[in-house]
């Protein structure tokens, strides 16, 4: 399988590379980092995957070599830009494992953007093009590192509207408020899986199933960090047609008499549903229940709807306040939101509750496409960028800082200004800093070398992850 052909991991442009550093290079120091972005802080999550998956032992052989070789001489039509004496090298001198080092912030680490979360040098001279050769694939860790940073500023509004409005037992359900249904709207298994597991570093519900398999196959978990109820789809509420909706209803409450189950109800006329069936013919059998149903409109304008469908149940089935004067239905009935449901969204919908006098801890979220898929690597500006080199036994501390001009051709300091030479992360006064390696001695750096010559050398489990990420 290519997927597993680490040779053929790359960016096609770099295998010239080799040719087009300067005679002499023996060393390249490049560092990874968010430039800026949508949020002020990020979420390192996702190396460890990578490195047991694409980069730890022999993964270069003479078979893939054999293979890649094939490919490339088709990909560039000309024989002098592939070398494959390169890689035959790591085969011969190193057994194929890679000699480069990586350092990186320990996973599950909150920091301010514009900080250096990972480093990668080779350590072998002659393999001096290797480091960045391997750019294309760990630049990749932008996408965990994003999830897991979206999924925890979610967590920062629910936390917020549930400080104003929720009461205190409340709060010991916040890791249920935000729900992955990302499964299917992800671009691949892996995608899922990845991206799937970085938000259950700050919630605990998740249909994406690929998500807690990744979080014990790579970090450990002793058990699935990703919890999920019984619940209807559209094809099972529908069976019997609109005619039939009660009897389905009734038959789901039948089916799980105790426990937690969410319903999806927007099938025909939701407001019907809530008022005459849910709140009405089943009532009883509802409040009765040891466990909690949880309604859920799925069509229409979220806050109008949401709205509407509060004031029935609260009608219908009655409401306390708490101690912060805000409406609470009884335990055994919640509603879940998972239309339309993004970053962007989900404050004016807690908004609107708290202007209408209801509790956030009546409603949960499930999140889709825009969790795990309307994101890129532009959401938090991550770049890899070399800052450091040798080229015949001189050091030279390297940077890009791009001349630009804004849209009224005025020139401005880029933000792809790059750091230069060898970077280290410290912890000054409880904030993270990024600073020339030489500087500040008296600061540890926080980078832990976590791969070297084609060994893992630190691992972190998902506990440790999840303890690093609390807010």
């Amino acid at each position: 399988m290519t997927k597993e052909n680490l040779i053929l991991l790359a960016d096609a442009y770099k295998y010239s590379h080799h040719k087009l550093y300067i005679p002499g290079t023996e060393y390249i120091y490049s560092y990874f980092e968010s430039r800026g972005g949508k949020f002020e802080e990020t979420v390192f999550y996702g190396l460890q995957y990578f490195l047991m998956e694409y980069l730890q032992g022999a993964v270069i052989t003479k078979e893939k070599l054999d293979e890649a070789e094939a490919t490339l001489l088709e990909v560039f039509g000309r024989n002098d830009v592939f070398d494959r004496s390169r890689f035959e090298y790591i085969i011969e001198k190193h057994g194929g494992r890679l000699p480069v080092r990586i350092k990186a912030v320990p996973e599950g680490t909150v920091t301010g953007v514009r900080n250096v979360l990972m480093s990668i040098e080779n350590t072998d001279p002659a393999c001096y093009w290797l480091t960045n050769f391997l750019e294309t694939l760990l630049m990749q860790v932008w996408y965990p590192c994003t999830v897991a940073t979206l999924s925890r500023e979610i967590k920062k509004t629910i936390k917020k509207y549930y400080s104003e409005t929720a009461s205190e037992a409340a709060f010991a359900g916040i890791d249920f408020v935000l729900n992955d249904f990302g499964f299917r709207g992800a671009s691949s298994v892996e995608s899922a899986g990845i991206g799937g597991s970085a938000h259950l570093i700050n919630f605990s519900g998740s249909d994406t199933l690929i998500g807690s398999t990744f979080a014990k196959r790579y970090y450990q978990a002793p058990v699935a960090p990703g919890l999920s109820i019984p619940a209807t789809e559209h094809s099972i509420v529908t069976l019997l047609g609109e005619e039939g909706e009660v009897d389905i209803f009734r038959h789901i409450l039948n089916t799980f008499p105790t426990g937690t189950v969410a319903c999806v109800s927007d099938s025909y006329n939701i407001f019907r549903a809530c008022k005459e069936y849910w709140g009405t013919e089943l009532k009883e059998q509802i409040l009765s229940r040891e466990g909690t149903l949880v309604i859920r409109p799925d069509s229409g304008d979220a806050i109008q709807t949401l709205l509407k469908v509060f004031e029935i149940l609260m009608e219908t089935f009655g409401y306390t306040l708490n101690e912060k004067g805000y409406k609470v239905l009884p335990p055994q009935v919640r509603v879940i939101q998972g239309d339309g449901i993004s970053y962007s969204s989900i404050p004016p919908i807690f908004e609107a509750l708290k202007q209408a006098g209801i509790s956030a801890e009546n409603l949960v979220l499930g999140m889709g496409g825009a969790l795990l898929q309307r994101v890129n690597r532009d959401t938090q500006e991550f770049a890899l960028k070399c800052s450091f080199a040798q080229v015949n036994g001189k050091t030279i501390n390297v940077q890009k800082n791009p001349l630009e001009l804004d849209a009224n051709g005025n020139t401005r300091v880029s933000f792809k200004k790059s750091k230069s030479g060898k970077q280290k992360l410290v912890l000054d006064n409880g904030t993270y800093k990024s600073l020339p390696e030489n500087e500040a001695p008296e600061l540890k750096d926080q980078l832990v070398t976590v791969f070297e010559n084609g060994e893992i050398k630190t691992t972190y489990t998902f506990n440790q992850i999840r303890k690093n990420a609390i807010i």
